[in-house]
């Protein structure tokens, strides 16, 4: 039977562009037609897309991999290439993506949010392109564009309304499995749950969704056992069930929970919640149901399951009201814009921004026309004041996108 799997790599590659075609009319009777090579299609994107057809991050365990499609080249007689296929990768709701330094440049919470994960190589312009009045004969034409690629952490922090939190074998499985369809493993011993589960719970005309967190133990929050896993899937819930063992020491087991639920998150601890003592049929000394002072229940024979669906149907209801679901995703990844330069560590300059480097890394610079227009491109772009500023000095070297130049001023 597959698991349930909360983190996982991802690798996006994105389609590379169509190059551009060098093409001249040929026709009877026009001894010198003009360029009409055609551009080339620009690839496909890489679209990350919350879904509630997914459940897990099972799929990219072992199949970490997801390609788009690369646009096809130009042709003569003004071609176009046909743009690369977009891919679409679905994850489940609540996913969290981080770079390999662990920052975090998307949140997909809701069914339909979109990120982009890669963007797809441009095509390159075909000959046609570069007509000009001083250019009647373009020789050269651009090379497609490398579509992006990156590697991405994903982890998912489950979509509940309700938490259940408590200890191992507290009876967190044996409740959801009575107030929901779902179907947890169930025994008598401790970490009998590794994974959590989803239940939905419906009571009178209400319907919210339930989360069995696997147990916590002491130093949770500090990472020990598997805490930050189990942990990540409260942070969501709009209300938190402390389910607390009435065969064990109370107050200790209370201690604990809400000591390592402040550690992780302090906000954890303002979240509306509900102190509820399980297995109250096993209970050593009844006397210790009345000293508790909180609902109790037993999950086996269902004492007091009605009072308790009714208490959280109020607390979510009022919860939701207060605290709405986030209305979009969140992209934490910013855009460079302009044209930057650097020192690289063997003292030549390194020009940076995306429109420098594509400028040359798309031409073939090994041609007098292309070279010429790739040189006007860039002092349009700011390149050789960028470079003045600098400190650029006759004969420096230049790397531009894994190209290297000599400086040579106006």
């Amino acid at each position: 039977m597959a698991g349930f799997v909360d983190e996982a790599q991802l690798h996006v590659k994105a389609g590379d562009g169509g190059a551009g075609s060098v093409s001249f009319r040929r026709e009877a009777h026009v001894p010198r037609g003009g360029p009409d090579g055609g551009d080339g299609g620009k690839g496909g994107d890489v679209w990350l897309v919350a879904s509630r057809d997914v459940a897990s991050l099972l799929s990219f365990r072992d199949h970490p991999h997801r390609k788009a499609g690369s646009g096809t080249h130009g042709a003569g007689r003004a071609r176009h290439g046909r743009n690369g296929a977009d891919m679409v990768v679905k994850v489940p709701e609540g996913t969290v993506v981080k770079d390999l330094q662990g920052t975090v440049v998307a949140d997909l919470v809701l069914e339909g949010d979109r990120w982009l994960a890669a963007e797809g190589g441009r095509g390159g312009k075909g000959n046609a392109r570069f007509l000009s009045n001083r250019r009647r004969a373009p020789s050269f034409a651009e090379q497609g564009e490398a579509g992006e690629e990156h590697w991405f952490n994903l982890e998912l922090k489950l979509m509940a309304d309700v938490a259940l939190v408590g200890f191992p074998n507290a009876g967190k499985s044996t409740l959801i499995s009575r107030i929901s369809a779902a179907k947890p493993k169930i025994a008598d011993y401790p970490f009998t749950t590794l994974e959590p589960h989803l239940g939905v719970v419906r009571y009178d005309d209400a319907e919210f969704v339930v989360a069995d967190v696997p147990g916590l133990i002491e130093g949770a929050s500090e990472g020990k056992g598997l805490g930050h896993r189990f942990l990540r899937h409260v942070e969501r819930a709009r209300v938190l069930v402390v389910l607390l063992d009435l065969t064990g020491d109370v107050a200790e087991q209370e201690r604990v929970l809400l000591h390592e639920l402040g550690n992780y998150r302090p906000e954890l601890l303002e979240r509306p919640r509900i102190r509820v003592g399980s297995k109250a049929d096993a209970a050593p000394d009844p006397a210790a149901l009345a000293a508790f002072g909180g609902l109790c229940i037993s999950a086996v024979v269902g004492e007091g399951l009605t009072e308790l669906l009714q208490r959280l149907t109020e607390l979510v209801a009022t919860a939701r009201a207060v605290l709405p679901a986030p209305e979009q995703y969140v992209v934490h990844r910013p855009e460079p814009e302009g044209v930057l330069v650097e020192r690289g560590p063997d003292g030549a300059f390194v020009v940076k921004g995306r429109p420098a480097e594509r400028a040359v890394a798309v031409s073939d610079i090994t041609n007098a026309q292309a070279l010429a227009y790739v040189q006007g491109r860039l002092k349009r772009l700011g390149v050789d004041r960028a470079l003045a500023r600098a400190g650029a000095r006759e004969g420096d070297t230049v790397h531009i996108a894994g190209f290297t130049f000599e400086y040579e001023p106006d």
